[in-house]
């Protein structure tokens, strides 16, 4: 795949990501495994969580104008994940490609499931757009983040979310925002800020883990990196204003369909 064709994939992986309000990643490395079968799985987490990594502060400095983080949460929530995310951007050294491509197509399966069954309760927790998208809304003015929640769970909650997304290299919004929802009973529009707060820290450390360990060269940022990163600012923007006219509940039908196809791509690909 050329520079060309890697700045559509992350303008495509933009729209798609902030129109379910999800973030890219978890799309973005089941197409690298497929596009680049001679790459580590190390080498792919590393290229999607600096992706990750770009559209999280992006997204960050937006909630952040609009007053939606919970910066005490946020904090709390970012120390656990940095951990977990420093020990899955190592634990991924030790997996070959074949098991890597198992356990992604079973994490893209199981998210699938999560979409198809429930798409019109999930609809309202993830079809919300991220950082870049909720800028768009002007004259919203939620309450503010400001309420009890249990601290001990969200940290154990977000402590694990950060192993698994940096060890797949998927980001965590779409697990750590129904968690937040639904377990901690965040208002939604908080989740979705707070989440994004935290994945800032999140992709910061699995970047800076993978690039001591020289998993993400020079070579990588320009030729990978680089047109991801481009593509995927303008296509959040585009996704923003399609998750206003788009009904929640089919665009995530189509996309938990789209999933079991990439993961049954990923089971059939050979050692």
């Amino acid at each position: 795949m050329e520079w060309t064709g890697l700045l559509v994939l992350g303008f495509a992986v933009g729209v798609y990501g902030t129109l379910i309000g999800a973030g890219g990643g978890f799309l973005l490395v089941p197409i690298l495994l497929m596009a680049y079968p001679g790459k580590a799985p190390t080498t792919i987490t590393a290229i999607s969580m600096a992706m990750v990594l770009a559209n999280a502060v992006s997204g960050a400095v937006a909630y952040a104008r609009m007053g939606r983080i919970h910066y005490r949460a946020g904090i709390m929530f970012a120390l656990a994940t940095v951990p977990g995310a420093i020990i899955g951007a190592k634990v991924v050294d030790f997996i070959d490609p074949r098991t890597f491509a198992i356990i992604m197509a079973l994490f893209l399966l199981a998210i699938a499931a999560f979409l198809i069954l429930r798409p019109r309760e999930e609809s309202k927790l993830l079809v919300q757009g991220n950082g870049g998208g909720d800028a768009l809304l002007p004259g919203v003015k939620p309450p503010p983040p400001d309420f009890p929640f249990n601290a001990r769970l969200g940290v154990l909650l977000s402590l694990a979310v950060g192993f698994i997304a940096s060890m797949l290299g998927v980001g965590g919004g779409i697990m750590h925002v129904p968690a937040l929802v639904s377990l901690l009973r965040f208002p939604v529009h908080v989740a979705t800020a707070t989440s994004h707060f935290v994945l800032v820290f999140t992709a910061l450390a699995a970047v800076l883990t993978h690039a001591f360990d020289l998993k993400l060269g020079t070579q990588d940022l320009i030729q990978f990196v680089a047109p991801l990163a481009i593509g995927v600012i303008p296509g959040a923007q585009l996704g923003a204003m399609l998750a206003k006219k788009v009904k929640g509940p089919w665009i995530l039908r189509a996309l938990g369909i789209a999933l079991v196809l990439v993961a049954a791509r990923l089971l059939m690909t050979k050692a």
